[in-house]
């Protein structure tokens, strides 16, 4: 295919170049599908994406997806930096994450309670930075032969079942399927009839660049007050919660320096000054989310399908687990190697853990909110963080521990993520995952379990002495590192079968 030609029928269009909708071009790409991203701005630079402001908390399945593909290491935020929120009153415990403003420290965590993380070696939280993720994702997608056109956005699209005409004020392109991966305000969804439902605002969040005359009168780090809720991750970069119902925001008032001023004020009880606004944005805990993922030929991932508050980073993570779900099932159903079904559990799978993540966000809001009720639930909340129980709770939650799919499957491990089993070569299963494909783990060298996944297509057998194999026989891993199926005895032949075909079809002439 000429990729030059503008008539040119791409298998995927996906509308919008943030870290959501690059990470899926790469998915898509990887799975030889054709893909074209429209992006609204021209340049992906934006103040907003840099370190501080940029900074996002990676969850233990974003990290292990970035993993799986080849492109953890090369991020290289998390190697250089602290993690900005680090109260530097608390000696040296290490601030590991915060709850409605409330912190956890890493030590407090007891990890052996994550019994499904045996073996794994990648890290369960990491910082990374809006700007190199997207330079990361960009590159990798160019690199795999997507096609990416900034400055044009997707600004109406029409539907048959056989494809979608997208245009973009005077072009047009054509495509087999359209993914919205827009955002918040995404026109994908609010143009393809999906129905978004939730929860109004509590408070209008600020994001500010600013010059304070007199910095001592504000404490540093995360503060919540009984007004709102105000964070100096450094010097002049604030971010503040005013309880105002939303107000401010979907005024669509411009931000001045005075009102940052008298906002802030307020909210710390100070009569600090601000001498200089840089840059500025808000945003709002409003909560909703896409009742379908699926209209046609358009799907939805990231903010597009679901918003929330940005409490504790989760939309971030939220994005790329969608995606990570949502790839290999698209290139599968475009490339005729899907089982009936398959692009179906996107919805059934992903729907369920973003209403899980909404709730979570409305809980902390709950309990942050300037009334007497909501600081009697901060007081419980702070009384069993501290215990080690509670920490480990919570902890697991933000970072996405306890992620896993229902498959129907009665084993302890089936959909979890995969454990990162080390092989006597040095080799580790995460590193064999990166070509995208699935794979049959066979630690006994089972002759009939080699055959049986020869069968079928985008499905690698591998058998390998393992360090560790922890009581396992055979693991069926999906291309998304989600074990399917697995056995801790003799291998249950037509128990797998059936397991292969939920996820993979047979090569033709074979029976």
């Amino acid at each position: 295919m000429n990729q030059n030609n503008r008539k040119s029928v791409y298998d995927v269009i996906v509308s919008g170049a943030g870290p959501v909708g690059l990470f899926l071009s790469c998915e898509l790409a990887l799975s030889k599908c054709s893909v074209l991203i429209l992006e609204k701005t021209k340049s992906p630079h934006s103040p907003l994406k840099q370190i501080p402001f940029g900074i996002r908390g990676l969850s233990t399945p974003s990290i292990e997806a970035l993993y799986r593909r080849g492109l953890l290491e090369e991020l290289e935020v998390h190697k250089r930096l602290k993690n900005p929120h680090q109260n530097s009153g608390q000696g040296s415990r290490r601030q590991a994450g915060h709850f409605a403003g409330i912190p956890f420290y890493e030590e407090d965590i007891d990890t052996s309670q994550w019994t499904h993380r045996l073996l794994s070696s990648t890290e369960t939280s990491l910082i990374s930075e809006m700007e190199e993720l997207e330079t990361l994702l960009t590159r990798r997608a160019q690199f795999l032969g997507v096609r990416i056109e900034r400055g044009l956005a997707l600004t109406s699209f029409d539907q048959t079942e056989e494809g979608v005409t997208v245009h973009s004020d005077d072009r047009t392109f054509q495509g087999k399927w359209l993914v919205g991966c827009d955002g918040s305000r995404s026109l994908v969804r609010k143009c393809g009839g999906f129905e978004f439902v939730g929860t109004e605002p509590e408070f209008t969040g600020y994001s500010a660049q600013v010059e304070i005359a007199d910095p001592e009168k504000l404490r540093p780090g995360r503060n919540v007050t009984p007004t709102g809720m105000y964070l100096q991750s450094q010097p002049g970069y604030l971010v503040i919660q005013d309880f105002d119902g939303g107000e401010f925001h979907n005024s669509k008032r411009r931000i001045t320096r005075e009102h940052i001023q008298k906002v802030l004020r307020r909210i710390s009880n100070t009569d600090v000054t601000v001498a200089a606004l840089h840059t500025a944005t808000t945003w709002t805990d409003r909560a909703r989310q896409a009742t379908a993922y699926r209209n046609g030929r358009v799907l939805l991932a990231g903010d597009a399908a679901h918003i929330h508050s940005p409490l504790g980073g989760q939309g971030l993570n939220l994005g790329l687990g969608d995606v990570m779900n949502l790839g290999w099932k698209l290139a599968a159903t475009l490339q005729d190697r899907a089982p009936e079904g398959l692009l179906d559990s996107y919805q059934k799978e992903r729907h369920p853990i973003g209403a899980q993540v909404l709730d979570w966000s409305r809980a902390q809001v709950a309990i942050m909110k300037p009334a007497p009720y909501a600081r009697a639930l901060n007081a419980i909340f702070r009384d069993l963080i501290n215990t080690r129980d509670g920490t480990t709770y919570i902890a697991g939650r933000v970072w996405g521990i306890f992620t896993r799919y229902d498959l129907g499957n009665a084993h302890r491990f089936a959909g979890h993520s995969v454990p990162n089993f080390e092989f006597e070569d040095g080799t580790k299963i995460g590193e064999l995952l990166n070509d995208g494909q699935g794979m049959l783990v066979d630690f006994n060298g089972d002759p009939s379990l080699e055959t049986l996944a020869r069968g079928y297509k985008n499905l690698n057998y591998i058998s390998r002495k393992v360090k560790d194999r922890s009581g396992f026989s055979a693991l069926l891993i999906r291309p998304d590192g989600i074990v399917a199926w697995a056995s801790d005895d003799q291998p249950d032949h037509k128990e797998l079968q059936t397991a292969i075909h939920l996820w993979f079809v047979r090569n033709e002439g074979t029976e």
